[in-house]
């Protein structure tokens, strides 16, 4: 090589050297000044009450946990001026807090706003419809563990986001909270587990928004039952992870599929059923079909036995309705296919007045929103399987609903078919009709398109949070403490009317003690 070339090539290392140098200096310097001046380094999905404020932001960046999940674990929220706490220190003037613009304009009925701030969008495929069983349109294999996606996906179309984090009325986490214990539940040891809980409560107690209410306006919706994530211990051989368990969770509002009877911190909301409309019409249209069902079958039930679960009543159940002449069984455990088939299920629903549901793995199952879609009436067993559950989306009488049978009446072997020959048909037609009408509020819109005066799960869900957080501010500005409240009783305080006063209930035997590892109370 000729000496020219080599000090030509020299010198171009030298500038090439010098460039990259540069574009790094300027990378970290407008890195820093995002986070301590702008906030274009963030995205938010934070809930306004301001409707000439709100617009769905566009993400700039997002923190994920896991760096082979395309998917974001957490998207940021803006960061808001520093809290002062000089409001806090003379108890002369007015109490003062960062989210008073939020107060103001909650009671604002002129605005629509006020107080409320996967495959196919976690849908999953469209069903075939060659049987007839289904609407033409919005009608989806989804799987009952993602809400969380579906959550997220209608959160980021939600009409009232605002980037003003002092007008927002509450603060949405979207952590997959489901996704991330569902891949670590079998064969990882509890500090994998944990991990990226740890992570995501570590975060966002060091965010300004956190501390105004120490993460008490957050929620955050998980795919999965609670106690996918209340391990009890850090034995290796216990279930979950402990993201329920942490102080920080504690404090926020954690939306599942099942909660727990005796924790505050988690709300039940319905499990995703195979439909998804997204047009009122096609919800009135499928309502009024429900309606015109001929229902050749008294009752029915589609499930497996558990053979392993001594405490399990479904063996009686499954008995019961291959002896009846007015009964419908479709057994899962002798063919899987049969249960997974969509069209299967909600046949034999569509044909049946009553649909048995017996508690699933643990205190609830899916099949219980299959059967009210397809104007079925439900028959419970354990109020912990929906009565308890799904408070925020039912009415509190559940006799309007619903059919309830003890578990106990069932081990002593009477007649299903004897007990539910006696209902009166008038109040069977009303029940139907309760029922059917119960069927909005249960399903989950989709998140690609909008109904106009419907309100679904989602919507009910969010109002619920809403106004949940809105009490609490509401405390806070008026002293009040809930100094009172009984954590292991929560499962009873959604079940009293305004001002009752928490005493003896005719369920307290159902949740004596607290629940074992099979998913049953002791």
């Amino acid at each position: 090589m000729e000496k020219g070339s080599y000090v030509f090539q020299q010198t171009r290392i030298y500038t090439v050297g010098l460039v990259f140098a540069l574009f790094w200096i300027c990378l970290i310097f407008f890195h820093f000044q995002g986070f301590e001046g702008t906030n274009f380094w963030t995205t938010n999905l934070q809930i306004s009450p301001n409707s000439n404020q709100s617009r769905v932001p566009e993400p700039e960046t997002v923190v994920n946990h896991d760096q082979q999940n395309p998917e974001p674990s957490v998207s940021l929220v803006p960061q808001s001026e520093n809290v002062k706490n000089d409001s806090f220190e003379s108890f002369d003037r007015p109490r003062v807090f960062p989210f008073m613009n939020a107060m103001r304009t909650a009671d604002n009925k002129t605005d629509p706003c006020g107080g409320n701030s996967r495959t196919n969008c976690g849908l999953g495929p469209p069903l075939n419809n060659t049987e007839n069983v289904f609407s033409d349109d919005g009608w989806y294999a989804t799987n009952q563990f993602t809400v969380d996606v579906i959550f997220y996906n209608r959160m980021k179309q939600y009409v009232c986001l605002t980037n003003d984090s002092s007008m927002a009325a509450a603060f949405f986490v979207p952590f997959y909270a489901g996704f991330d214990a569902a891949r670590y539940l079998w064969g990882y040891n509890v500090s994998v587990r944990d991990a990226a809980s740890l992570d995501l409560v570590d975060w966002l107690q060091k965010r300004d928004e956190w501390k105004i209410m120490n993460g008490k306006d957050h929620f955050l919706v998980g795919g999965r039952i609670t106690w996918d994530f209340r391990r009890l211990t850090d034995e290796e051989t216990d279930w979950g992870n402990k993201f329920l368990f942490l102080p920080a969770a504690r404090n926020m509002s954690v939306l599942l599929i099942e909660s727990s009877p005796w924790n505050s911190n988690d709300f039940a909301i319905p499990y995703p059923t195979y439909f998804h409309p997204s047009k009122d019409s096609e919800v009135s249209d499928w309502q009024d079909r429900m309606m015109k069902m001929e229902r050749k079958h008294l009752f029915c039930f589609a499930g497996a036995p558990r053979l392993g679960n001594p405490k399990s009543i479904r063996s009686r159940l499954i008995d019961q309705c291959r002896d009846s002449r007015v009964g419908k069984l479709l057994e899962c455990g002798a063919d899987e296919s049969k249960c997974h088939s969509p069209s299967n299920v909600v046949k034999m629903f569509q044909s049946s007045v009553f649909c048995l549901q017996p508690q699933g793995d643990s205190y609830t199952r899916r099949s219980a929103f299959d059967s009210i879609l397809a104007g079925c009436i439900p028959v419970f067993f354990h109020p912990g399987s929906f009565y308890t559950q799904y408070t925020w989306h039912l009415p509190k009488d559940y006799t309007k609903y619903s059919v309830f049978i003890p578990e106990a009446d069932i081990r002593r072997n009477i007649s299903i078919e004897e007990r539910l020959s006696q209902i009166d048909p008038d109040k069977i037609n009303k029940m139907r009709e309760e029922v059917i009408n119960l069927i909005p509020r249960l399903i989950y819109a989709d998140p690609r398109s909008k109904l106009e005066t419907t309100k679904d799960a989602f919507d009910v869900s969010v109002d619920a949070i809403i106004r949940k957080v809105t009490k609490l501010r509401q405390d806070m500005i008026d002293g009040r403490t809930d100094d009172d409240f009984i954590e292991e009783l929560s499962w009873k305080y959604a079940l009293l009317e305004e001002g009752e006063y928490i005493g003896v209930h005719e369920w307290d035997p159902f949740f004596a003690k607290q629940k074992s590892d099979d998913g049953n109370s002791n």
